[in-house]
């Protein structure tokens, strides 16, 4: 990592998406996280995320995302100040290439709390991500299951643009998923 990134992993920015913020993980959020990540639904619609959630996963992950530097960043979407829950969801910029080719590029990663759906937050999220672009980012990349439209819709609204078909492998499906890989230009 340069000297640049590291700086920049230490001092995780607090973004405001509107009805809630985009804020740094906390110790606090662990029993929110195994609830709502322990749903099979969330799960499902991850990569990572086992289904069902192991003992102590949750504490583990909040352990990896207060860890600095590191090469990706993860916010919480936290809608207390709105009279909404702590915790929304989750969204995360993984930066790609950087000990190698230092591509100023990130892939954005997201999940909502099924409670939560349908209500425009990982719009907003995603949007204000984008927007504030904390890591100075020149492009950033998602990708999502083809079965999960929502999802596709959500970065299209923010400017994403269909790149192409791919598959990754799902932990909580153990099996090969099928996937629409987008990107956004950051100018």
């Amino acid at each position: 990592m340069t000297l640049d990134v590291i700086a920049a992993a230490a001092a995780q920015a607090v973004i405001d998406a509107g009805r809630f913020i985009l804020r740094p993980v906390r110790k606090s959020d662990a029993g929110l996280f195994a609830l709502y990540a322990g749903d099979r639904r969330v799960a499902e619609a991850t990569h990572s995320i086992p289904h069902p959630l192991p003992p102590g996963a949750a504490e583990g992950f909040v352990t990896r995302a207060i860890k600095r530097p590191q090469d990706e960043d993860i916010w919480v979407m936290d809608g207390s100040q709105s009279s909404l829950p702590e915790v929304l969801g989750v969204i995360s910029l993984k930066r790609m290439d950087v000990a190698k080719y230092n591509r100023d590029q990130s892939e954005v990663g997201y999940w909502v709390a099924p409670a939560f759906w349908n209500l425009g937050i990982a719009s907003a999220a995603v949007q204000a991500l984008v927007d504030a672009n904390p890591q100075a980012n020149r492009t950033m990349f998602a990708e999502v299951f083809q079965d999960n439209p929502g999802s596709a819709r959500v970065l299209t609204n923010a400017g994403f643009q269909y790149l192409g078909d791919a598959e990754t492998f799902s932990v909580a499906r153990n099996a090969r998923v099928p996937t629409w890989t987008y990107i956004r230009k950051l100018g």
